[in-house]
């Protein structure tokens, strides 16, 4: 018989991020290309989200129809295998499972008018966005929360210029720095708005800025930087629905900048990495404002600890994290290939318990 008091997925996921106790936490993960097929072979199955019961699904934008020949930004060829993304940016190769090496298009930069320039893609386009009122009731109807990523505005940024020079531009050249910042901008800030017009309960935003102690820059840097530019995201999706839920996701302790972000509207933080910031002592000093996605180490608990371990972990941050509320389990990223698959069976297990 089906238990009547069981929420949907959906009405889980809103409870959790509403501070209110759902019939049990939330929970999600993702997979590396390596581990993904450790998946496949021990499951038979081709989705992950389906098989673990995974309360959310994520839409997004189309990809570009064609693709643009970035090869006149490289003074070298690129080798073989290399793909290139929509921006420009080239990955290279690696050496080690799915990791690449980038070339960056705007290195050789030195004027606005040559970023004014560049072929920038066109996120505008009807045929990469009109899908998502349909993706997105189409996922509604099944009772599942719906999340769309607007994609990183630094991340993008120094991915185009190179990331030393990024830095560099800030003091020696601002008006370039500028101009692609707010060109990336642009694009985020109508991605947002068009996810909040079909419907999704949740906009993902999101640039990793912290390292294991600190942040990448001063916390001067980014708010002169990057907070107005994160405000205008947000504000563009609250502007069509006030009560979407906005998540920011940056890896690595970021504790100079929680207030910040809960200024402009972010209301769930991601991925509380416990390994740099302590998920209680956010709690006990967020919890009010904040709701907490992630807090499940892929440092320690996830490759290192013991089938038992992972358990004990999840147990532990149901009883604090998620007291009252607050709280979607996750490990604080992408699983890589060290993670044993015992501990990936024990991590969604401890989360149905």
């Amino acid at each position: 018989m089906p238990d009547p008091s069981a929420m949907s997925p959906r009405e889980r996921v809103l409870a959790a991020l509403a501070h209110r106790t759902p019939d049990r936490v939330p929970k999600e993960a993702s997979f590396t290309p390596y581990l993904y097929e450790i998946f496949q072979r021990e499951t038979g199955s081709t989705d992950p989200a389906g098989y673990f019961g995974m309360e959310m699904r994520h839409v997004g934008f189309a990809g570009p129809r064609e693709t643009t020949d970035f090869t006149r930004f490289y003074p070298e060829p690129l080798p073989e295998g290399t793909s290139v993304t929509e921006y420009g940016t080239a990955h290279v190769p690696g050496t080690l499972y799915h990791f690449t090496k980038m070339r960056f298009p705007m290195a050789g930069f030195s004027t606005v008018r040559e970023v004014e320039a560049y072929p920038w893609p066109d996120v505008t386009a009807d045929y990469r966005h009109q899908h998502l009122e349909a993706a997105v009731q189409g996922l509604h109807d099944q009772g599942l929360f719906v999340i769309g990523s607007v994609g990183h505005i630094f991340e993008t940024s120094w991915q185009l210029r190179g990331y030393e020079r990024l830095f560099l531009d800030f003091s020696d050249n601002p008006d370039l720095a500028t101009a692609i910042l707010d060109r990336v901008t642009a694009h985020r800030e109508f991605m947002a708005r068009r996810l909040a017009e079909a419907g999704v309960d949740m906009v993902l935003y999101g640039d990793d800025v912290g390292m294991q102690d600190r942040l990448m820059m001063s916390p001067a840097t980014w708010r002169r930087w990057f907070q107005p530019r994160l405000a205008r995201e947000i504000a563009a999706a609250r502007a069509v629905n006030p009560r979407v839920h906005c998540f920011y996701h940056s890896d690595g302790n970021i504790a100079s900048i929680i207030d910040d972000l809960i200024e402009v509207g972010v209301d769930v933080l991601n991925p509380v990495q416990p390994e740099c910031l302590d998920p209680v002592a956010m709690k006990q000093r967020y919890g009010d404002r904040l709701s907490f996605w992630g807090t499940i180490g892929t440092q320690t608990t996830m490759p290192h600890g013991t089938p038992e371990q992972v358990r004990e972990v999840v147990r532990e941050r149901i009883r604090t994290v998620g007291r009252g509320g607050g709280l979607v389990l996750a490990p604080t990223h992408v699983l890589e290939p060290d993670v044993p698959w015992e501990n990936v069976l024990a991590f969604f297990a401890a989360c149905e318990q």
